[in-house]
């Protein structure tokens, strides 16, 4: 199963919610060396912006995901500066707010931010 696979098999499942840091993070979970519950216990506070609104767990995980497999800091940055370009903000308060006035439901628009996370790390 590739990335994008596993990270929409996360996403579908009903039995267990899995945020959107962990979602991000478990698709790389092979990668970075840790095992899927390592991953999804690193993640767990990150999900709905560190649990405050605050930076997007998709982009937080994506970040982590970056760390742990050695890029550069300035691919880092630079998907960051992506994300801020492409969504007009990084915080998901923000990013869930204008969704809402876009009429696009939750959990289209953190499904859609995961798999932007994921190809854009693939």
């Amino acid at each position: 199963m590739n990335h994008m696979e596993k990270a929409r098999a996360l996403r579908a499942r009903t039995d267990v919610h899995f945020n959107c840091c962990q979602s991000v993070l478990a698709a790389f979970a092979e990668d970075m060396g840790l095992t899927e519950e390592q991953a999804y216990n690193l993640g767990a506070n990150f999900g709905s912006g560190m649990r405050c609104g605050a930076v997007c767990g998709a982009l937080t995980g994506a970040l982590m995901v970056l760390g742990m497999t050695n890029y550069p800091p300035e691919q880092a940055d630079a998907l960051r500066k992506k994300f801020l370009a492409d969504h007009g903000e990084i915080n998901c308060a923000a990013l869930l707010k204008k969704s809402h006035e876009a009429g696009i439901p939750r959990k289209e628009h953190c499904d859609g931010l995961v798999f932007e996370m994921v190809e854009a790390l693939d």
